[in-house]
């Protein structure tokens, strides 16, 4: 569940101009977690969904399509909230081997008093979606609500589960006491219903009381076996917390377990503004080989590593640190992604602050990714993803941009992420050849700008600037019109008096002849 800094919106027609990495999103509130997903029989059609701010409706679900490998893209298009006042987060996709497209994702009351996690199946590659399917319900394990950070994987393998969805949630943050669990959901009718939940976790290899949001993360083998690993802390079954694999061949009927590493604290990142997201890959060539990405601060910083197993999870390697800057030089990284190509070639990208001039969290950073070929033991050298180092902003330290995506087809990188370099959290697209080569890609937001200056000259009034202002209105953060003011001459400079408004975070609208821009004021 994400509580969103508001910080600005627009909604109008025209182009941006074009920029090394592509804007997929173009909004000026807030636009975070990208997911991507690519057609596997047609690697050039793929669809992004996103979590963007759309005035007087809360988050909502977007979703562009690109048929021709990125470089043009349909107009966003907003996935309805199954009740009014709803709002949404958390999406992933995911095809099957038809070529339909599945969405997961939350819509919820944000004061949970409803909500659940729902499906919707596209048959026309992302353009149109059908009517939400419910998954798991916020109160369908009682006081545990159980509907965060879905995961989407459908079985492709041709075996004898082929076309099986498996959705995997953890707890929300309103959860009561503990315990908590990882859940598993399954639907065997390609997403017309969901079968009843269950744990992943079990008697011995519980998650245990102390992790609250033990998020799962899934994959499922070439031959149909569905995997996760999923966080554990309880003294009795280990004294150390330990990542948990949770592996069933009768399509979650079963569950086998074993550890994958139990790690001393110096192993754990402490710093609470990280993303410590964790994945599991399955190698598609290969379903004995295993990759686990997650972070690691051993040598005093988060450090991004692999952990491989190549007998189907019974053993596990030590790991190996993939980004190579220097060790220890306070430089932390977080934000990891990863994917297989389907001859075995690996990809890992992550957010990289080598570059920063400050140590920690809040510091300047880069998207970074490093590529090991099939049958070769080393990764290439790190390269960067991102066009530019882009400026730390406040907005990074709020929720809703925890994760980043990447697939890899074909000896090509698409990737897509969140960063603020142009001073709202926005939706980023790059392609790359494996060897770090980027491509050319045109700038994709269909919204175009207005300028918009806001200027407070006195305790009560504030000075517009902006192109041929038609309507100024001042909203509060409820959508609320407070002040109106239209009919004006369309000037370039407008002045308006606040002696009314009480202090606070406003909205404020400013209508133009060439579009209108909300943005975040404070009175």
């Amino acid at each position: 569940m994400k509580k969103i800094l508001l910080i600005g919106i627009i909604s109008l027609l025209g182009n941006v101009t074009p920029a090394q990495n592509s804007n997929l999103s173009g909004g000026v509130i807030f636009d975070g977690e990208p997911y991507l997903a690519v057609k596997p029989q047609n690697p050039r059609h793929m669809v992004v969904a996103w979590m963007g701010y759309v005035f007087l409706n809360r988050i909502m679900i977007r979703t562009r399509v690109s048929t021709d490998g990125g470089i043009n893209w349909s107009a966003a298009a907003n996935v309805p909230h199954v009740q009014n006042g709803h709002t949404s987060a958390d999406p992933s996709l995911a095809f099957d081997s038809q070529g339909n497209v599945y969405l997961s994702y939350i819509d919820y009351d944000p004061y949970f008093t409803s909500g659940a996690v729902y499906v919707r199946k596209s048959t026309d590659g992302g353009l149109t979606w059908e009517q939400a399917v419910e998954v798991i319900a916020f109160d369908d394990d009682p006081g545990r609500f159980p509907i965060d950070r879905p995961w989407i994987t459908i079985d492709c393998s041709g075996g004898a589960f082929s076309g099986n969805i498996y959705i995997t949630t953890m707890n929300a943050s309103p959860a009561g006491a503990p315990p908590y669990h990882p859940y598993f959901t399954r639907s065997v009718n390609q997403g017309q219903s969901f079968e009843p939940w269950r744990y992943a976790d079990t008697t011995g290899w519980l998650s245990g009381p102390f992790i609250a949001k033990p998020m799962p993360t899934p994959a499922i083998s070439s031959t149909g076996i569905f995997h996760c690993i999923y966080p554990s802390l309880v003294f009795s079954q280990n004294l150390l917390p330990q990542f948990v694999l949770a592996s069933s061949a009768d399509a979650g009927i079963s569950f086998s377990h074993r550890s994958v590493i139990a790690a001393p604290s110096t192993i754990a990142v402490s710093d609470t503004s990280a993303k410590k997201g964790y994945l599991l890959r399955v190698n598609p060539s290969d379903p004995q080989h295993f990759a686990f990405i997650h972070l690691r601060n051993a040598s005093g910083d988060a450090d991004v590593f692999l952990m491989e197993s190549f007998n189907g999870g019974e053993t596990w390697n030590e790991g190996t640190r993939i980004n190579d800057d220097p060790t220890g030089n306070g430089r932390m990284q977080d934000l990891v992604w990863a994917a297989f190509d389907t001859d075995g070639d690996l990809a890992i990208a992550w957010r990289d602050r080598r570059n920063a001039s400050d140590t920690g969290y809040a510091a300047a950073y880069e998207i970074y990714a490093a590529v090991r070929r099939k049958n070769e033991p080393d990764f290439y050298p790190n390269f960067r993803l991102s066009s530019e180092i882009i400026p730390f902003d406040d907005i990074l330290f709020q929720n809703g941009n925890d994760f980043m995506c990447l697939e890899l087809f074909n000896d090509t990188i698409s990737a897509v992420w969140g960063d603020t370099r142009n001073g709202a959290l926005n939706i980023w697209f790059q392609r790359s050849y494996l060897d770090g080569t980027l491509l050319s890609c045109t700038r994709l937001a269909d919204e175009k700008l207005p300028s918009l200056k806001i200027t407070n000259i006195s305790p009560e009034q504030v000075l517009i600037e902006s192109e041929v202002i038609t309507e100024i209105t001042v909203f509060n953060i409820g959508g609320k019109a407070v002040l109106r003011l239209n009919n004006l001459p369309g000037n370039s400079r407008e002045i308006i008096n606040l002696h009314n408004v009480p202090p606070g975070a406003y909205l404020i609208r400013v209508q133009t002849t060439h579009g209108s821009i909300t943005a975040r004021m404070m009175r």
